[in-house]
């Protein structure tokens, strides 16, 4: 990962890798159910961006308002402390194994997989507080795992993304069934 100099721009780069580095490093304080408001839907955002990047095989450009933005120094000095304990953590946990999944060939599969991920932690949910932490884990395993090469990784992030995205329908399809019930329950529709 780059220094955090100049631009946001420059400090995320340019590269797939070093997103998907910046998307996974963004998606770990939200593992933890309490996040500021608002920044569920910036990582989710952010790694959406990633993905689409990934299935088109080159980065995207960030938009120009997001781009130009600078990193100040209190922001500057935490990011970099987080980013070197991430490293050290993941590059101890992750490992080269099953190498097909992070094949060129298997691209497209990854970057709709992020994809998913990233749109669970978008959608909205009401009443849930820890409804985040699923897609943010499956973010993180994701991105590691394509970034080390560690098929395992990516194996827990599939089965996280699949249980966010399951999640996600299931919580929203409840929570209709309910809404429907209670509507009737009031007797204002026949």
């Amino acid at each position: 990962m780059q220094r955090l100099e100049g631009t946001l721009a420059e400090a995320i780069g340019q590269s797939n890798r070093q997103r998907l580095a910046w998307s996974a490093l963004l998606a770990m304080p939200l593992l933890v159910p309490v996040a500021l408001p608002g920044m569920a839907s910036a990582v989710g955002v952010f790694s959406l961006l990633i993905a689409a990047g990934l299935l088109y095989g080159r980065p995207l450009p960030l938009p120009a308002w997001l781009a130009r933005r600078r990193v100040d120094g209190r922001a500057r000095t935490l990011l970099q402390r987080m980013n070197e304990a991430a490293i050290r953590t993941m590059t101890k946990l992750g490992r080269p194994r099953l190498l097909f999944l992070s094949t060129p060939a298997n691209r497209r599969v990854n970057a709709l997989l992020l994809a998913t991920a990233a749109l669970a932690m978008i959608t909205p949910v009401p009443v849930i507080s820890f409804d985040n932490v699923l897609p943010a884990l499956a973010i993180v395993l994701l991105s590691w795992g394509l970034l080390l090469r560690d098929g395992l990784m990516l194996l827990a992030g599939y089965l996280l993304t699949l249980l966010a995205a399951s999640s996600v329908l299931l919580l929203w399809w409840g929570g209709a069934a309910l809404a429907g019930e209670l509507i009737s329950l009031t007797g204002l529709v026949p």
